[in-house]
């Protein structure tokens, strides 16, 4: 006699099928969720190192920039101590021609001239005093023009008729420093 299985071992077997498939399916999601945990956590990681090497980074800016203030403030009193030892270096250097300048004044003005004012801004010496007559003032300035140290002479004004100075001519001229 025939044997008939009655077992529904198609049922049976498809059962076995989807249990496999959603244990597959399971198994699958659960590796893929640890994996995405994986994956965050070193990318949590990375940034981290990352944020750390920034504020490294940052503070070593910080501290650079501080340095660099500090080298611009050195730099500017630099400049302000050299420009200040070139004043210094120019006044020492000019020292001995003040005396050549007032050693010429004396040699180059003639009797019957006297001098009452000197002043001198650059180059350039402002010389007021009164004389005997127009023709001293014309003396004085042909021995300045022949000085080594001081050339152009320039009359500025005369004035015969000044207040305070009878008899007298007032003048006032410029004369160039020059260095021999």
């Amino acid at each position: 006699m025939a044997r008939i299985n009655l077992l529904p071992w198609r049922e049976t077997r498809k059962k076995e099928r989807e249990k496999r498939y959603f244990t597959a399916m399971g198994l699958v999601a659960v590796l893929s969720i640890a994996a995405g945990v994986g994956v965050h956590m070193e990318m949590e990681k990375q940034s981290n190192f990352q944020s750390q090497r920034n504020q490294f980074l940052l503070q070593q800016i910080a501290a650079l920039d501080l340095e660099i203030k500090a080298i611009k403030t050195l730099e500017v009193e630099k400049a302000r101590l050299l420009n200040r030892m070139k004043v210094i270096q120019t006044l020492q250097k000019s020292r001995p021609e003040i005396v050549h300048l007032f050693e010429e004044l004396v040699l180059t003005l003639p009797e019957g001239a006297q001098l009452l004012e000197i002043s001198q801004k650059g180059p350039t010496i402002n010389i007021e005093g009164v004389a005997e007559s127009n023709s001293r003032i014309s003396s004085f300035m042909r021995n300045m023009d022949k000085s080594v140290w001081l050339e152009n002479p320039e009359l500025v004004v005369i004035d015969a008729n000044k207040p305070g100075y009878p008899n007298a001519s007032w003048f006032s001229l410029k004369v160039q420093r020059s260095h021999p």
